[in-house]
């Protein structure tokens, strides 16, 4: 009795675990596609990131900036010697 027991649960184990692997091979491979997909799609951002950062640098570059101010807005780049600092001294914020 107890040997037909043993052997009716081996015979339902052994497909059990035989689907088990299956559905882990399964699920293995669906992730291995996601995982394939985000990097996929991590490298783009990145190349993204490179092409946004390059055009920043193009963007704010002084003699860009400096043409634009000249030719656009029609200002003149003032000299040293024709700007004037005023400094005012006194309390720094603080309390007393």
């Amino acid at each position: 009795m107890i040997r037909r027991i043993v052997l009716y649960v081996l015979t339902l184990t052994i497909p059990l675990c035989l689907a088990v692997v299956a559905w882990q091979s399964i699920r293995y491979t669906e992730l291995t596609w996601e995982v394939e997909r985000l990097e996929s799609a991590q490298e783009e951002w990145v190349e993204n990131n490179k092409r946004l950062i390059a055009g920043i640098a193009v963007l704010s570059s002084s003699e860009r900036i400096e043409n634009i101010a000249k030719k656009d807005l029609g200002l003149v780049k003032k000299q040293p010697e024709e700007i004037l600092q005023i400094k005012i001294k006194g309390d720094s914020g603080k309390d007393g």
